[in-house]
């Protein structure tokens, strides 16, 4: 069996922690270099429900695409819900380490997983890192439809591929507008209209979007928006890693056994669609 650190290295292989924005927290959180790792559960979240189920399926590893502690801490203390996540995780003998941005930029990364979800043709990154000579990297993706679609078809298509979650897809702009070509990306996504802009997509797929920058970009262009729940956008990276990570153990014949959690970690849990056609009298 292979030791912690020898899976690491090739998590790190992956996803190359320096690749990560300088305001990341990315990395192994917890665990023994020298510990032995026969099974490994993906996830999005690091949080308790997660974690318990790492320890229900007796996993050595709990790999995580948001960090458990993005801005640093004091206390790692079990009366507060991240130190209860180190309990547990130190208790059971479990590792946990952290792909976020380094992932998202990554060649295969988060963005090519929701693209491949949806079954659109990914043509470049949406922002190529400017490290990569052979332009593959980046965050997003410019993609492609086999053939046209509405706005309404493509926003149903993403409903039905993507996990479900209370909020659904939420559209902006003309439903019957055809869409030939989408930007996409993972996680929150409104910093990139800049970006979206200048590819000259006919739509935009990612998550999080806010009011403002969101009226904005529809007062810019005709741009159609496609907001999808931020741990869906996410979820397929989970798949797509524990595929990489099957690949690594075949070849060096560590017999890992690899899993992703179907756990529903979106903080939203109801939806109640509005009666009301419009503003109240």
């Amino acid at each position: 069996m292979p030791r912690l650190s020898e899976v690491i290295a090739a998590l790190d292989s992956l996803w190359p922690p320096e690749r990560a924005e300088d305001w990341d927290a990315v990395g192994t959180v917890c665990g023994d270099p020298d510990g032995e790792v026969t099974r490994v559960l993906f996830a999005v979240d690091p949080v308790q429900e997660i974690v318990d189920e790492a320890v229900k399926l007796d996993a050595d590893l709990l790999v995580t695409h948001h960090p458990l502690y993005l801005r640093g801490t004091t206390t790692v203390a079990a009366s507060t819900f991240k130190g209860r996540v180190v309990h547990t995780l130190i208790k059971n003998d479990i590792a946990l380490h952290v792909a976020h941005t380094n992932a998202d930029q990554a060649d295969p990364g988060v963005s090519d997983a929701l693209a491949g979800a949806l079954d659109i043709r990914v043509v470049r990154p949406l922002v190529p890192d400017p490290t990569d000579p052979e332009g593959r990297r980046g965050l997003g993706r410019i993609c492609e439809l086999d053939h046209p679609l509405t706005v309404r078809e493509l926003a149903a298509r993403a409903a039905e591929r993507l996990p479900a979650t209370a909020q659904g897809i939420r559209v902006a702009g003309d439903a019957e507008a055809l869409v030939r070509t989408v930007a996409v990306s993972g996680g929150s996504g409104d910093s990139l209209f800049d970006d979206v802009r200048a590819a000259g997509v006919d739509a935009f797929l990612t998550a999080d979007l806010r009011h403002h920058p969101a009226s904005e970009a529809r007062a810019h262009s005709p741009l159609a928006l496609l907001d999808a729940a931020h741990w869906a956008t996410e979820w397929p990276w989970c798949e797509l890693a524990a595929s990489q990570l099957d690949e690594i153990s075949d070849r060096n014949g560590w017999g890992l056994r690899v899993h992703v959690s179907k756990t529903v970690t979106d903080p939203w849990t109801t939806h109640s669609p509005s009666l009301s056609p419009g503003a109240p009298n």
